[in-house]
C-alpha cells in the first residue's frame, strides 16, 4: 500500500489473516505464500494486492486517503453498486460505503479464496464479492437483489508514469462521459490528458504496459458489457493529491448499460506478466 497509515491489529484469524483496522475502517490483511492483499470491510474493498515476487502493488490507492467510516476510500477497487455516476445520491451506489461481512474463506498452499456478503436490514444477502488469490488475482461480484441493477469494478492501476503507459486491445470507439459523444480513438491508447471514456465491450482483454515499472497487466473483463478508462490528469479530485493522478490509471470492468439479473455475475481477473 502506497498510504503511509499503519493499521492496527485487532484480531488473528488464522495465520494468513488479520483482522486490522486502519483508521476508522475494519479491515481483513492477508499474508501469505501467493503473496498479501488488504481488503477494506467497508465496501468489500480491495485495497492492495502485491503477487509473490513483485516489487510493487499492482493497485494504486490514495497517499492522503483518511480512512473515515461512511466515506468512500480512493484507489483500490471500490465496488460502484448499485448504480454507476451520478444518476442518483450518493455518487457511484450505497454499497461501497457499507460495511460487509466476510462470509467465508479457504486457505491452500497455493490459492486463497474470501467471500464478503453485503445484507439488508432483515439479513437478506443483497450481494456477494468472492476474491480468489494465486499467481492471479480474480474478483467477483454476484447480484442477488430483486431489482436489476448497474455495477462497476472501479479498478485503480499503480503505474510508473501515466505519459508512458500504453493500454492495449481496446475497440477505436468509445463514448466521452463528460460530452456524451461517441469518439474515434486510436488503439492502443497512450493517455496525455484527461479521459473518462466508456467502450462497449464483450469478453474483453486489455493490457496496460507500463515501462517504468517494467511489467504489464493483464487483464479479463469477465461477463462486462462495458470498460471505462479514466484519469482525472490535472483536474482538481477529492481524495487525491495533486499529482496522484501521475501514477495511476483507472480501467473499470462495468454493467451500465447491461444491467445485471439476480443470480448474475461479472468479475475481473488480473495477473502480471
Amino acid at each position: 500500500m502506497q498510504n503511509t497509515l499503519q493499521p492496527t491489529i485487532l484480531q488473528h484469524i488464522c495465520p494468513a489473516l488479520r483482522l486490522v483496522k486502519y483508521n476508522e475502517i475494519p479491515a481483513i490483511m492477508l499474508q501469505h505464500e501467493v503473496g498479501t492483499a488488504v481488503i477494506a470491510l467497508q465496501g468489500a474493498h480491495l485495497l492492495s494486492w502485491q503477487p509473490k515476487g513483485s516489487e510493487h502493488d499492482v493497485l494504486w490507492l490514495s497517499d492522503i486517503e483518511p480512512f473515515q467510516l461512511g466515506s468512500a476510500i480512493r484507489g483500490g477497487i471500490p465496488l460502484c453498486y448499485p448504480w454507476f455516476g451520478a444518476v442518483k445520491s450518493p455518487s457511484h451506489g450505497t454499497a461501497r460505503i457499507r460495511l460487509w461481512h466476510l462470509i467465508d474463506y479457504a486457505i491452500s498452499a497455493d490459492n486463497v479464496q474470501l467471500a464478503f456478503g453485503l445484507f439488508t436490514e432483515d439479513h437478506l444477502i443483497e450481494a456477494k464479492v468472492s476474491m480468489h488469490f494465486s499467481e492471479d488475482c480474480q474478483v467477483i461480484f454476484t447480484h442477488y437483489g430483486q431489482e436489476e441493477a448497474q455495477v462497476a469494478l472501479h479498478s485503480y492501476f499503480q503505474i510508473g508514469d501515466i505519459q508512458q503507459i500504453e493500454i492495449q486491445d481496446l475497440p477505436i470507439s468509445c463514448v466521452d462521459n463528460v460530452t456524451k459523444q461517441i469518439e474515434q480513438v486510436p488503439s492502443p491508447r497512450k493517455i496525455q490528458q484527461h479521459v473518462d471514456c466508456t467502450y462497449q465491450v464483450t469478453e474483453a482483454k486489455t493490457t496496460i504496459l507500463d515501462p517504468v515499472l517494467q511489467r504489464a497487466i493483464y487483464l479479463e473483463h469477465q461477463h462486462a458489457s462495458e470498460v471505462v478508462v479514466w484519469n482525472p490528469w490535472h483536474k482538481a479530485t477529492s481524495g487525491m493529491s495533486e499529482f496522484g493522478y501521475q501514477t495511476m490509471l483507472c480501467v473499470e470492468t462495468a454493467r451500465i448499460t447491461h444491467t445485471l439479473k439476480q443470480g448474475e455475475q461479472i468479475a475481473v481477473k488480473i495477473k502480471l506478466k
